[in-house]
C-alpha cells in the first residue's frame, strides 16, 4: 500500500501476513472477544474473530529524504523463536528497487525499537559475514533502547543484536538519537516506552497533513479499545497503558493517519472512555 502525506510518500512492504495464531502476543484478543468488535471485520480480523496482523516495513520518501523505517525480520537469520522466521528467503530488496529505491539510495534506517521483527533486515549475509544492508546510510537507534540491548545475553536475544544491531554498529553506521531528534523537517519523534524501553513513534507532517507511525504502541487496533490488553513481549506493561492512552489521547478526532507495527489504515477516534480506529 502506499499513502501521500503532503510532499511526504510513505510504502508499505509487507513480509509476512498472517491471520490468527497469534496468542501468544495477544492473549487476551481471543475470537469471542474480537467478534465483539465488529469493525474490526474485514480489515483487521475475519468473521470467525481469527486476528490479521503483518510483519512490515516502511518506505518514507521525502523531497531530501529515503528512509527505511523498521526492517521486519530479514532474510537468512536463524535462532528465531518462530520457525517462521528463520532461514527466510524474502523479495524486500527487490521490492524497494523495484519502487525506484535500491539498498544503496536509502539514505537513513531508523528503527522504532530493537526486536527481532523490526531490525532484521539492517543486514545481509556476506561471503558468512552479517554486513549492513544499507552501506550508504545512518541507521538510527535509541539511546535507551540500544543501551538496554546491547549487554542481554539470553541466547535468543543476544542472538538478534549479534547478527541484526550490532554488525552494523561495528560498521559505524549508528547514530544513538533521543526523542526531539531533527530527522528531517517533516518528522518528529515521540518516546512512547512501555513496550520497550527506548520505543518511539514517529509523527509525519507536510503541507498540512499527518501520519503517525506508532510502531508496536499497539500491535493491534482491538488495543485502542481495551488499553490494558498488553502484548506478552511488553517489557513494562503498566508504562505501555499509560503511553497508548497518552498517545491515543494526543491524536484522537484529528485526521492523521495511523500506520503501525502491524496493521495500517484508519484514523483515531473516541470511544467512550476508550478508542477505536475509523477506516
Amino acid at each position: 500500500m502506499k499513502w501521500q502525506i503532503g510532499d511526504v510518500a510513505i510504502t508499505q512492504f509487507v513480509e509476512i501476513d498472517t491471520i490468527g495464531g497469534k496468542e501468544y502476543i495477544l492473549p487476551q484478543a481471543t475470537p469471542a472477544a474480537l467478534r465483539e468488535l465488529k469493525w474490526l471485520c474485514p480489515h483487521f480480523a475475519d468473521k470467525e474473530g481469527r486476528i490479521r496482523m503483518t510483519i512490515h516495513s516502511f518506505l518514507v520518501e521525502t523531497p531530501t529524504r529515503r528512509i527505511i523505517v523498521d526492517t521486519g525480520i530479514g532474510n537468512g537469520k536463524q535462532n528465531r523463536t518462530q520457525p517462521i522466521w528463520n532461514g527466510r528467503k524474502g523479495a524486500f530488496l527487490e521490492g524497494l528497487a523495484a519502487a525506484g529505491c535500491p539498498p544503496d539510495t536509502i539514505d537513513t534506517v531508523l528503527c522504532t525499537h530493537l526486536h527481532v521483527d523490526h531490525v532484521g533486515w539492517n543486514t545481509i549475509l556476506s561471503d558468512g559475514r552479517w554486513v549492513p544492508t544499507f552501506r550508504h546510510a545512518r541507521y538510527l537507534m535509541g539511546r535507551i533502547e540500544f543501551d538496554y540491548w546491547k549487554d542481554v545475553r539470553n541466547p535468543a536475544v543476544a542472538a538478534i543484536f549479534d547478527d541484526s544491531v550490532r554488525p552494523v554498529a561495528d560498521a559505524g553506521l549508528v547514530d544513538l538519537i533521543d526523542a526531539g531528534h531533527h530527522v528531517c523537517d517533516e518528522f518528529s519523534l515521540i518516546a512512547t516506552p512501555g513496550h520497550s524501553p527506548g520505543h518511539f513513534s514517529i509523527h509525519i507532517r507536510s503541507r498540512g497533513e499527518d501520519a503517525l507511525l506508532i510502531g508496536d504502541v499497539a500491535h493491534h487496533p482491538c488495543q485502542m479499545v481495551h488499553l490494558d490488553w498488553c502484548s506478552t513481549i511488553d517489557s513494562d506493561p503498566v508504562q505501555a497503558v499509560r503511553t497508548r492512552n497518552e498517545l491515543f489521547s494526543r491524536f484522537a478526532g484529528t485526521p492523521t493517519l495511523i500506520l503501525g507495527g502491524h496493521f495500517v489504515g484508519g484514523t483515531i477516534v473516541r470511544d467512550g472512555d476508550a478508542f477505536r480506529l475509523a477506516i
